[in-house]
């Protein structure tokens, strides 16, 4: 065998090789298989060091911006001649620090447990001025929780109380800086409330006591048993379900914290987050897909039904407390979870709201583009890549007889302020998160380029077996003879020289056949 013959079937035994194994692999997907195996087993809690450490201490920096909703006209307000005109003031902008502590691993390391303290440091070169200088004219929300409070009295009683504050020098609107509202002051009726009841603090702010607290003690799965349950919450404070709403459905714990979420998400599915701020659990639907940094995700985002109307979502009137008494679209009541102010939460300037919610306020100017909710989700890992949690506090105003202050209100819901807390990927984060999704789209092409190997080298086979064919031709072309023009007689014919017939045939002369 020549060696051109055994190059021929080197070359046609490894093309076959490289065919078969490739339409092998190709149609288990043996590669696209063990890659999301990886994938899975590298995002969980107990597997990977590197997305421990970055669960525990975030890298990604978080910003909380409080936008506030001064009051301009309070006197005409409760008078009754105008409706409220509110001007935005903000943002307010701190850097939100959330490292989780005593972290503990629980049940084979399938679940651990951990508290999430936050705290905040203000930023003024992202404010728009000085929060301990900038005054704020606001609803009483500690007057407006005292009369809340009254209602279970009766009228002479709320009479006596009415004009004992009245004498304090309280109103239903107050003044302060905007640093006093947001992080506390002594406030006269806590105080003088306090001297009565204790067990009454005689500070007021709306995060009095909430930098460098958490919000609860949870317990998450880590992954280990069932990817799709990575980062959910198992138990909240120990419960894992609540019990101030009217129906079990709406007393559920579902969901994750919104820091973390399975890999391989769907379009098709609902992500579920329990907010501990809000006392409930809200879902978010799919909404688009999108590119930060380069890197891939799908837009996440609470549909419409989330704080729609019973009539409208019949699941949601499990959130009417007590069963019935419910407030119409965009709106959420969660003094049943926090005592004190009828409390509202809602989405920014009443965003998805009704509209009368909107139209009772001056000032409101709700657009998707500034007041929606969001998360930005890589489909691969699962990972936020960016964030935009927006919401809005607000308290209800009204008529409240034995109080003549409130002798000419009508229901509202009057906006206080809303927060604005964002966050996105940095830098460092972005590059590992590439070369991991480069390395997940690389490994499943394996078999499609094993593949394109066989095929190159069955092409090459195919120019081999051509040339040698050719060249083969060539070789067994038959011998020819020309005639000679000579007659049989002519002496030359005599002669002693043997007659030769035709001339080369490669190289090598043919003797003619004697007659």
């Amino acid at each position: 065998m020549t060696r051109r013959s055994c190059a021929i079937y080197a070359t046609g035994i490894v093309c076959a090789f490289l065919l078969i194994v490739g339409i092998v692999l190709l149609v288990t997907q043996v590669f696209q298989i063990m890659i999301n195996e990886r994938i899975k087993k590298e995002i969980t809690l107990a597997e990977n060091s590197r997305v421990l450490s970055s669960w525990i201490n975030p890298p990604v920096p978080v910003y909380m911006q409080y936008f506030f909703f001064n009051v301009t006209n309070p006197e005409e307000f409760l008078a009754g001649r105008a409706k409220p005109h509110v001007t935005q003031m903000g943002p307010y902008t701190y850097r939100e620090y959330r490292p989780r502590e005593n972290v503990t691993f629980l049940e084979n390391g399938t679940k651990v447990f951990a508290t999430n303290p936050k705290s905040f440091v203000f930023l003024p070169d992202m404010s728009v001025g000085d929060p301990e200088v900038d005054l704020l004219t606001t609803p009483n929300i500690p007057f407006i929780a005292v009369m809340n409070e009254m209602h279970s009295y009766s009228f002479f009683v709320r009479t006596l109380v009415s004009v004992f504050i009245k004498s304090m020098g309280v109103e239903m609107f107050m003044t302060r800086t905007v640093h006093e509202f947001l992080w506390g002051f002594k406030d006269p009726l806590m105080a003088k409330l306090h001297t009565l009841k204790p067990e009454v603090d005689e500070y007021f702010g709306l995060m009095y006591k909430k930098n460098g607290t958490h919000e609860g003690e949870f317990v998450f799965h880590t992954g280990e048993k069932n990817y799709m349950d990575y980062g959910k919450i198992e138990t909240w404070n120990g419960i894992r379900q609540m019990n101030w709403w009217s129906s079990d459905q709406s007393n559920m714990i579902n969901g994750t914290d919104g820091s973390v979420f399975h890999t391989f998400l769907s379009r098709k599915e609902l992500l579920y987050i329990f907010a501990a701020d809000l006392c409930r659990s809200i879902h978010l639907a799919y909404v688009n897909d999108t590119e930060v940094k380069g890197i891939p995700a799908f837009r996440f985002a609470p549909p419409p039904d989330v704080l729609a109307a019973p009539d409208e979502n019949p699941n949601n009137a499990g959130f009417c407390v007590p069963a019935g008494d419910c407030l119409g679209k965009g709106v959420l009541k969660v003094s049943v979870c926090r005592e004190g102010a009828p409390i509202v939460v809602s989405f920014p300037h009443f965003y998805q709201a009704d509209r009368k919610y909107i139209d009772a306020i001056e000032g409101m100017n709700p657009n998707k583009e500034e007041h929606e909710t969001y998360l930005d989700l890589n489909p691969t890992t699962g990972v936020p890549i960016r964030a935009c949690k927006r919401a809005q506090l607000n308290v209800i105003m009204k008529r409240v007889p034995g109080f003549p202050q409130t002798k000419f209100l009508n229901e509202t819901i009057f906006p206080i302020m809303y927060v604005n807390e964002t966050a996105t990927i940095d830098d460092d984060s972005a590059t590992q998160m590439k070369t991991l999704l480069l390395i997940e789209k690389i490994v499943p092409n394996f078999p499609m380029i094993i593949l394109g190997m066989g095929t190159i080298l069955l092409l090459v086979l195919i120019l081999l077996v051509c040339r040698n064919r050719q060249r083969k031709t060539t070789k067994d072309d038959t011998a020819y003879t020309p005639v000679s023009n000579k007659s049989d007689d002519s002496p030359e014919t005599h002669t002693n020289q043997p007659l030769k017939n035709g001339s080369y045939i490669a190289m090598s002369p043919v003797e003619a056949q004697k007659c």
